[in-house]
């Protein structure tokens, strides 16, 4: 797996903790979390984008594809978030919540299944 800068990885960090901020905050401040929620998605989905695997294990191929799965899963919750908040579009309930649910899930699965198949790896 291709590792980020220590600046890109503390960026992603706080991408991923505005995000949280923004989602928890949706049923106080509607507007303010979906602003906080949007940027955090924008910032941590492309920094995650970049971290690659280039190698020929299909497992960690397949795993990374669903990490990619999960990533579009957030920024689709981003949307329905905005189509809510804005009155327009498809999305006038809490659509985003379950978008974000499956991206959570996802992620959540890749974090702990790929570092477990990059040590098989390398042994």
């Amino acid at each position: 797996m291709k590792e980020l800068s220590p600046k890109l990885a503390i960026l992603q960090q706080a991408g991923a903790i505005i995000m949280l901020v923004g989602a928890a905050l949706f049923m106080w401040q509607p507007m303010i979390a979906t602003v906080l929620y949007t940027v955090g998605a924008v910032v941590f989905c492309p920094l995650q984008m970049l971290q690659r695997y280039d190698g020929k294990n299909f497992i960690l191929r397949r795993l990374r594809r669903q990490q990619l799965l999960g990533l579009i899963a957030f920024l689709c919750g981003a949307c329905c978030m905005i189509m809510q908040v804005g009155r327009f579009g498809f999305a006038r309930r809490n659509e985003w919540v379950v978008c974000v649910t499956i991206g959570c899930i996802i992620e959540l699965y890749t974090a702990f299944r790929i570092p477990a198949e990059l040590k098989k790896e390398h042994q």
